[in-house]
């Protein structure tokens, strides 16, 4: 969170996962001038994961300067979705830790499964 690029909304959000083992991978927003066509943190951390090989994810934290239980948005829930099983763990968390922590499949009960192109 703290390296998010927020200078428009002054919104920084962060998130972190950790693999089975044990790897961490974090992300932060990043906003640019043609609004909405920045990154949301959950998506930069899957991009610094995936470009490092990837590998089954086992929990997930989202965090945000201003607000408690931040989750996240949906289009970041299907992302999420794309490379988690629904007992993946979510912790949300305000700014002293985890407040709730929630599945993958409570969160999106009904997201669009890429098993099913197959």
């Amino acid at each position: 969170m703290e390296k998010a690029y927020v200078p428009y909304s002054k919104f920084p959000v962060g998130a972190a996962l950790r693999t089975s083992d044990g790897q961490i991978f974090a992300g932060a927003n990043m906003e640019v001038a043609s609004y909405p066509e920045g990154w949301c943190a959950e998506t930069t951390m899957l991009g610094h994961w995936h470009m490092a090989g990837g590998g089954p994810i086992d929990e997930i934290a989202v965090v945000a300067e201003r607000m408690d239980e931040i989750t996240p948005c949906g289009g970041c829930r299907q992302r999420l979705a794309e490379f988690t099983r629904p007992d993946t763990r979510l912790h949300l968390c305000d700014q002293n830790g985890v407040t709730k922590t929630v599945t993958m499949g409570e969160i999106l009960p009904l997201g669009f499964r890429a098993d099913l192109l197959k």
